[in-house]
């Protein structure tokens, strides 16, 4: 019966056309390809909702809270006095798909491994600094991160349980852990297939090796409620495990499939071909309101921050055209001037991007950081739509130049996605109404391409955004301002206040100043324009009403669209 029902699926997956997804097979339509399914390279949405459904964590967070955590792949964890060892007692009876038993080996590899690739383009970045005092990896800071460092940080103990020996407390650590791409893996699947062996002979021949097409991506191994069929450009196919600790969920399949085109994803929810889809922005909601079939789950809160990247050191001679202030192009620098920056600020129209893409449900942010985190500042000043500022500062930048020859800028936006289209495309016709000779060219990128272009410091303005990896504004303001955050190589800039606030309030305890320290980041921010901050919408989720338990179990810290580990749904007859 299983695989009659698999071939369903799979008929399914290559396009053939139902009246609607069978009852034991959910089907979700995205615009985003898929970067990888290796747990130390996932670091993206798109990715992060697959890989955390094959892979699983030492602890997730709880029902739906995003502060309260339970375990998952460990039963318990007891911390020292000091804060600075973690001994977590390991799940008993779980197996792997590829048959192989989950032991704490596994745990000590997978931990190991992630500090030792550690990479720019990975989100071990945060491991690393618990665990090892350091954001970077052997080539980047030898000092720190050495083969004895790394076995010590993370090892098991005579007794099976897992040991964590911290340089210094780190009050997030367990959240840390609950972020996807610290998940399990199978260790001797993966070193069987040509992954790193686990031993120190081999060790540094790994570090901050690209992981993305991994063997380990190709042929995943975890010990999650689903298992990978088949993967290809347009479909991924995964299958219930039937050995799943947790008892084998009630969706036999899963299909994730990348559809490009907004209108046929909204045309395949409504007649039933897909129980979920990406929907772009809330204007789409017109089209499936009132629809029979199809719920809306509304009022989502915003947990992400997203900005319009202004690069101050472009690294792509394509995208500079001439390279110089001559009317044909720009220069590499043509965003380190603050005046340019300021400018471009001025240009966007907030209020017209609330109204037309978030239908109002939107609001101002006043710096990079959900307004619901601790740390958030709403008395920061924050730009308006100001034509007449916007051209006085066009006028400053570059000493009259700018103003006087004009110039060709080539921005790019993520292909398929219509805010990010819709939000651009606001800022080209404001700038360009100012001036003849400002001329702004958009270019259309796919997902995975848009990612490795603009983390290359290749693009020259793009929109991004940042869902949290754990609960902490750290997460979010170091990442943005900091010149050693993750997201500098695509802003580049480096701001002396704001490392040292930022640094500091790594280090303070105390509430009280530790807001203050986020209050006068995001003051500076302000006066350096440093991004053009998007408006904050609520969030929604469009489904077939056939599927059950989705907003009982709806959790704003998971991936993708669902916003649940797969094996809580249902539907309807099952």
């Amino acid at each position: 019966m299983r695989k009659t029902l698999l071939a369903g699926a799979l008929a399914l997956a290559a396009g053939a056309a139902l009246a609607a997804v069978p009852n034991n097979t959910l089907l979700i339509m995205t615009s985003a390809d898929i970067s990888t399914l290796d747990p130390a390279m996932v670091y993206d949405t798109a990715s992060g909702e697959i890989a955390e459904n094959i892979y699983e964590t030492l602890v997730t967070y709880k029902g739906r809270s995003v502060s309260e955590l339970e375990g998952l792949l460990a039963t318990s964890w007891n911390i020292s006095p000091d804060g600075k060892t973690y001994t977590f007692t390991l799940r008993k009876g779980v197996k792997f798909h590829s048959g192989n038993e989950f032991t704490c080996a596994d745990a000590e590899y997978s931990l190991r491994r992630n500090l030792v690739t550690n990479n720019h383009d990975s989100g071990n970045w945060f491991i690393a600094e618990s665990l090892l005092g350091t954001s970077g990896n052997a080539a980047d800071d030898p000092q720190a991160v050495t083969w004895a460092r790394i076995s010590n940080a993370v090892k098991c103990n005579a007794q099976g349980q897992l040991v964590l020996t911290l340089p210094a407390r780190d009050p997030a650590l367990l959240v840390k852990l609950a972020y996807t791409g610290q998940a399990i893996v199978d260790k001797k699947h993966a070193i069987s297939i040509g992954e790193w062996d686990g031993t120190e002979a081999t060790w540094k021949q790994w570090v901050g090796k690209d992981l993305n097409d991994s063997n380990l991506s190709k042929r995943p191994s975890g010990t999650g409620a689903y298992q990978l069929v088949r993967r290809d450009s347009a479909n991924i196919v995964l299958r219930a495990f039937d050995g799943y600790w947790g008892g084998k969920p009630k969706l036999e399949n899963v299909i994730v499939q990348i559809v490009g085109e907004q209108a046929t994803r909204l045309e395949a929810l409504k007649k039933g071909d897909a129980d979920f889809v990406e929907t772009g922005g809330r204007p789409a909601l017109s089209q499936l309101q009132g629809v029979p079939g199809i719920k809306i789950f509304d009022g989502i809160p915003n947990n992400s921050a997203s900005a319009i990247f202004m690069n101050e050191n472009i690294k792509d001679p394509a995208v500079l055209g001439s390279g110089k202030l001559d009317g044909k192009g720009i220069p590499a620098n043509f965003f380190a001037d603050v005046n340019v920056r300021k400018a471009f600020s001025y240009s966007f129209d907030y209020d017209r991007y609330i109204k037309e893409v978030q239908l109002g449900k939107g609001t101002k942010r006043t710096m990079l950081l959900p307004d619901s985190f601790f740390g958030y500042d709403p008395k920061v000043k924050t730009y308006t739509y100001d034509p007449k500022q916007a051209a006085a500062f066009f006028r400053k930048a570059f000493g009259g130049q700018l103003w006087q020859n004009g110039f060709v800028l080539r921005a790019s936006y993520r292909a398929n996605s219509v805010p990010s289209q819709t939000a651009m495309e606001i800022l080209k016709t404001n700038i360009e109404k100012l001036n003849p000779k400002f001329k702004v060219e958009l270019q259309p990128k796919p997902w995975s391409e848009f990612l490795r272009s603009s983390r290359e410091g290749k693009e020259a303005m793009i929109l991004i955004g940042w869902a949290p990896d754990y609960a902490d504004p750290d997460n979010f303001l170091y990442t943005f301002y900091h010149s050693n955050g993750f997201y500098n190589p695509r802003a580049n800039f480096k701001d002396a206040l704001l490392d040292k606030l930022l640094d500091q309030a790594r280090q303070t305890i105390d509430p009280a100043k530790r807001k203050a320290l986020y209050s006068q980041v995001g003051q500076r921010a302000y006066e350096q324009a440093y991004y053009i901050l998007m408006p904050a919408g609520i969030g929604f989720v469009a489904y077939q009403d056939r599927v059950k338990g989705l907003e009982e179990n709806f959790n704003i810290m998971f991936s993708g669209i669902t916003g649940n580990y797969w094996r809580v749904l249902s539907k309807a007859g099952l």
